[in-house]
């Protein structure tokens, strides 16, 4: 098969050829990788059976970088920290933590006008024998996006007590992602595959909200993107990090076809018990933990631990191996080679 056959295969639980692969890591094991490769081009070299595709933002920076802190078209603010195996860009200000709704009106945010849509069919054509998606982690994510904005705490107390001006932030955000998305799919001209889509639920331990604050306020707007993928006859992936599961039957009502991250270490996360409670409703995308094997094992013990998950998840089909997140820089890079081609000898159908 090719990439494209596989994954939609996949994602619609049924077997295809061998179980298709993905990867995220950031810019230090991606570094390390291209080295070794001596390429550029690490979907290629890894045998990657996705691409993705998006609008170029061509409007005004709405906002002046301060000194070190880069400042985006949403207004977040992020710091280079470094730490032992590298760094990151960290958010470091929130300027709407006590924003009122007038404020919040007033935010500058982009507006759907100022993105280039034009360029996305030829990007489609270039990777047409891939699973082409659009979206990615953060789109209509609530909790984590906006908190960026307000922190997590007073999203978290917004969504808890109704405040206006919190729920008005959400309103604004996901109404422009949901027309630029809109924009993004009718450019695509039915060459994308996939809409991914995010919104974190979990903790390690257990659910960060409750069900009924979800189906108050996070289901409907996951709702609204799903029924956009829907008008474009196309099935949507969603990420949620941590123990989730809670809230997979409602995703199954909503109509998502795919679940994505899937941290096996976390409550109620563990492969046999999604693929027996879940394998006959939801396909499933992750389960090789970036805080596991991966990170801290050998290469052998990484190639056990994806042969095990190969193992459970397999069957029937509505697998997606994938690391939960973006592979760290403490992962040694020949863990990650493994992880791949333990991919490559045991999952083949």
């Amino acid at each position: 098969m090719k990439s494209k056959e596989r994954v939609l295969t996949a994602l619609a639980r049924r077997t295809p050829d061998r179980v298709p692969v993905n990867y995220y890591g950031n810019d230090g094991i991606d570094r390390r990788l291209k080295e070794h490769f001596k390429t550029d081009d690490l979907a290629e070299a890894l045998e990657i059976d996705f691409r993705s595709v998006g609008p170029r933002y061509i409007g005004e920076k709405l906002r002046a970088d301060m000194g070190d802190i880069k400042v985006d078209y949403w207004g977040i603010r992020r710091r280079w920290v470094e730490h032992s195996s590298g760094g990151y860009w960290d958010y470091c200000d929130w300027p709407l933590t006590n924003a009122s709704v007038e404020q919040i009106e007033a935010w500058p945010m982009p507006n759907p006008d100022d993105f280039d849509y034009s360029g996305i069919p030829a990007a489609c054509d270039k990777v047409r024998d891939f699973c082409v998606t659009a979206g990615h982690a953060g789109l209509g994510d609530i909790i984590n996006s906006c908190g960026m904005l307000r922190t997590m705490e007073q999203i978290l107390v917004d969504l808890i007590t109704d405040d206006e001006a919190g729920l008005r932030l959400i309103e604004r955000r996901n109404n422009i992602q949901l027309e630029i998305t809109r924009r993004t799919l009718d450019a695509g001209r039915g060459k994308i595959d996939l809409m991914c889509l995010g919104e974190d639920l979990g903790t390690q331990r257990g659910p960060t909200i409750s069900l009924e604050l979800f189906r108050r306020h996070i289901r409907p707007w996951i709702e609204k993107f799903v029924a956009l993928a829907k008008a474009f006859k196309i099935p949507t992936m969603i990420h949620s990090c941590g123990s989730s599961s809670w809230a997979f039957d409602d995703f199954v009502e909503i109509g998502i076809t795919c679940v994505e991250t899937l941290q096996p270490e976390a409550a109620n996360m563990a492969p046999a018990y999604l693929k027996k409670r879940w394998g006959d409703k939801l396909a499933f995308h992750g389960c090789i933990s970036t805080a596991g094997p991966l990170a801290y094992g050998t290469p052998d013990e990484v190639a056990g631990n994806v042969r095990e998950t190969l193992e459970i998840m397999m069957p029937g089909g509505g697998y997606i191996l994938s690391p939960t997140h973006s592979i760290q820089d403490n992962s040694p890079t020949e863990n990650v080679l493994a992880m791949y081609e333990a991919a490559k000898k045991f999952g083949k159908y």
